[in-house]
C-alpha cells in the first residue's frame, strides 16, 4: 500500500457500514480519501475520528446524491480542483428496497437502478477521465457487488436488487475489456460480499426489525473491516496481478 500513500481515492457511501469501514482503512495507510454520501455529517465525524487517532492521511466529506448526475459531475469538479484528480475510485454506495417483480413499485426499481448502475457508472466513467487526463496508468476501479450478483435466492423482496448487483458483475468484466483495449494499467476489479453486519438489513427489513435482527443472528456474518480488508489486498496486489473478483461469504452462510 505504500505506493498508495498520498493518492487520492473517492469512496462512494462512505457515511456508514462498508463503505465508512473502507473510507477509514484507507486513511490509515496514508490516502486522501474524498468520502461522499448524501449524510455528510456522518462522515465529517469520520473525519474527525480519523485525525485524532493520527491516521497519515485524511478524509474529506463531500455532500452528494449519486441519483442526481449533475451532482457527480459537480464532485469530480471540485476534487479535480482541490486535489488535482482521482487516482482510486470505489463504488461502495448501493441500497435495496423490498420490491418483488410481481407487484413491486417503479420507484423503488429506478431508485436501484439510479444508485446501483447509474451512479455506479457515471462516478467509473468520471474517476477513469480523471486518470486519463493526468496520465495515471496505475489507477484502480472497485466495484463493491454482491453474492447477490452471482446467485438467486429465493426471496422475492431481493429479486429486483439482484438484478442491479448482476449488472454490476457484467459492468466490471466489461470494464476490464474496455481498459485492456485502451491500453492502459488501470485495473478493475469487484468485491461480492454474503451477508455483512450493517445497516443494510435493517433498511431492507424497515417493516420487519425481528426479520433484520435475524439476518445477523442466525450466523456468524461477516463485519464491515473485512470487506474494507479485501478492498486494501485487491489494492495491494502487484501491478501485473488483476484481481477480477472477490467473492467472500461468512464460513456458516449457506448461499
Amino acid at each position: 500500500m505504500e505506493r498508495w500513500r498520498g493518492r487520492v481515492a473517492l469512496v462512494t457511501g462512505a457515511s456508514v457500514g462498508i463503505g465508512a469501514a473502507i473510507a477509514v482503512e484507507l486513511v490509515r495507510f496514508g490516502m486522501k480519501v474524498v468520502g461522499c454520501a448524501r449524510d455528510v455529517g456522518k462522515i465529517q465525524k469520520l473525519a474527525a475520528e480519523c485525525q485524532s487517532a493520527g491516521h497519515p492521511g485524511v478524509l474529506v466529506p463531500f455532500k452528494c446524491d449519486l441519483t442526481k448526475e449533475e451532482e457527480i459531475l459537480s464532485m469530480f469538479e471540485a476534487i479535480k480542483e482541490q486535489h488535482k484528480g482521482v487516482d482510486v475510485c470505489i463504488n461502495n454506495a448501493g441500497l435495496a428496497h423490498p420490491e418483488p417483480l410481481l407487484n413491486g413499485k417503479t420507484s423503488g426499481w429506478k431508485n436501484m437502478m439510479d444508485v446501483n448502475v447509474l451512479g455506479l457508472s457515471i462516478c467509473t466513467r468520471e474517476a477513469y477521465q480523471s486518470m486519463r487526463e493526468r496520465n495515471v496508468d496505475d489507477g484502480h476501479i472497485i466495484n463493491l457487488n454482491s453474492m447477490s450478483g452471482h446467485r438467486v435466492v429465493p426471496s422475492s423482496i431481493v429479486h429486483f436488487y439482484s438484478a442491479t448487483k448482476y449488472a454490476v458483475t457484467a459492468l466490471t468484466e466489461g470494464l476490464r475489456q474496455e481498459l485492456r483495449a485502451e491500453n492502459t494499467h488501470i485495473r478493475a476489479t469487484c468485491i461480492s460480499p454474503g451477508v455483512v453486519e450493517t445497516e443494510f438489513a435493517l433498511r431492507l427489513h424497515s417493516d420487519n426489525p425481528e426479520k433484520a435482527v435475524s439476518a445477523y443472528t442466525a450466523f456468524k456474518p461477516l463485519e464491515a473491516k473485512d470487506v474494507a480488508d479485501a478492498v486494501i489486498y485487491a489494492l495491494s496486489a502487484p501491478p501485473h496481478v488483476q484481481i477480477g473478483d472477490i467473492q467472500m461469504r461468512g464460513t456458516e452462510q449457506v448461499s
